[in-house]
């Protein structure tokens, strides 16, 4: 405001309606005489003057920022200029320059030399690099498939693979895992030596059904070859005995005549109807007996299957009268079952075909009938000739 216009207000003194305004006209008089004393040195020294300047303008502005803000918080990117210009400015000066105390200044100071020397967190670690993970998957799944394998023996196959590796790196990796050393460690499971002794096991169990108009329980007793999954029905009896169980037992091993010289393993249950002498048997033919433990129909699982396939395919769908009626529909289906039935665990073949037939390349080439098994409650499909 210029001087001229506020004599008429000076005039009426601080008492006065506008009082304000003397001490208006005396700072607007102050302002005027200190700019006009530092237009001098700011002619000759204007580069420093400018300087200073910027300064004071930003020392005023954190001055304000201060009475605003009750506490400033620092990210730790923040704290890296303060502690590292803190050497550039006195310790003297450092309560007015900066928003924090020195202990604070020293202690961010303390913290980035912390850093620079901690290696614990850092990716890169001094020593051996670590074994990549892809080695170490690999050098745990030879160790659960094969359990009589140490960790020398493991090392060896991984050298061969193309992944060298220290025997004591294998030992680490193994301990790490929980799996214990090959002399100690586990045998194989009842499936991975069913799996590896297939073709030598054979399985027996009993089946039940009731006839439609007695209600009387019928037993049939079934065997199972592990290998090829062909099917045998033994014979079938509303009374099963010991005795008629091991005549049975007799009968069967006649029938299979070469074959039992490839089986090593039979599998039963722990039925009172399985005797010493069903046993001794296939004893004769140097057949090893083993029990399932009771109530683990798990042990005896391929058995159990052809079981539930007999009651879902067959009995679930059939009214049976009589034994003679029950083995007479058990011939029927174990004819398909051993011919034609296809298998997952034998790629889709039946047990008595070893080969695929020729693959079809269009409709036209290969005409295709069916025939009616069971009265048509089954239906084979087979190329025409």
């Amino acid at each position: 405001m210029p001087l001229g216009y506020s004599s008429s207000l000076v005039t009426e003194g601080p008492s006065g309606r506008f009082g304000w305004d003397h001490d208006w006209v005396i700072l607007s008089v102050v302002y005027a005489v200190v700019r006009r004393l530092l237009e001098v040195p700011g002619v000759l020294l204007r580069r420093d003057t400018s300087k200073d300047a910027e300064l004071l303008v930003l020392r005023h502005e954190n001055a304000v920022l201060r009475r605003q803000v009750a506490r400033v918080r620092y990210e730790p990117a923040d704290r890296l200029w303060p502690a590292a210009l803190s050497c550039l400015i006195p310790r003297c000066r450092w309560v007015r320059v900066f928003a924090v105390s020195p202990a604070t200044i020293l202690a961010w100071h303390r913290s980035l030399v912390a850093r620079k020397w901690d290696y614990g967190t850092r990716s890169r670690r001094p020593g051996r690099p670590s074994t990549r993970a892809e080695v170490k998957h690999l050098a745990l799944r030879p160790a659960r498939e094969n359990s009589r394998w140490g960790h020398r023996r493991i090392q060896g196959e991984l050298a061969r693979l193309g992944y060298p590796i220290a025997a004591s790196t294998v030992w680490e990796i193994l301990n790490a895992a929980g799996i214990e050393p090959a002399p100690r460690r586990s045998g194989p499971t009842r499936r991975r030596f069913l799996h590896a002794q297939a073709i030598e096991v054979i399985a027996c169990d009993f089946l039940h059904v009731d006839c439609v108009m007695t209600l009387k329980r019928i037993y049939i007793l079934v065997f199972i070859e592990h290998g090829t999954r062909r099917l045998h029905i033994a014979g079938a009896s509303a009374h099963p005995t010991a005795e008629w169980v091991t005549q049975q037992a007799g009968n069967l091993s006649v029938d299979l005549d070469s074959r039992m010289e490839e089986t090593r393993f039979l599998i039963r249950d722990r039925d009172t109807k399985f005797t010493r002498s069903f046993d001794a048997v296939f004893e004769a033919e140097d057949v090893e007996i083993l029990k399932s433990p009771p109530r683990a129909p798990r042990a005896n699982a391929v058995c159990e299957r052809i079981i539930g396939t007999l009651r879902r395919e067959l009995f679930d769908h059939v009214l049976v009268y009589k034994e003679t009626h029950a083995l007479a529909l058990l011939r029927d289906y174990t004819e398909h079952y051993n011919e034609h039935r296809p298998h997952q665990s034998r790629q889709q073949l039946p047990p008595g075909r070893s080969t695929q037939p020729a693959t079809a390349t269009t409709a036209a080439s290969h005409r295709i009938r069916r025939r009616s098994v069971l009265g048509g409650l089954i239906n084979e499909y087979h190329q025409a000739a």
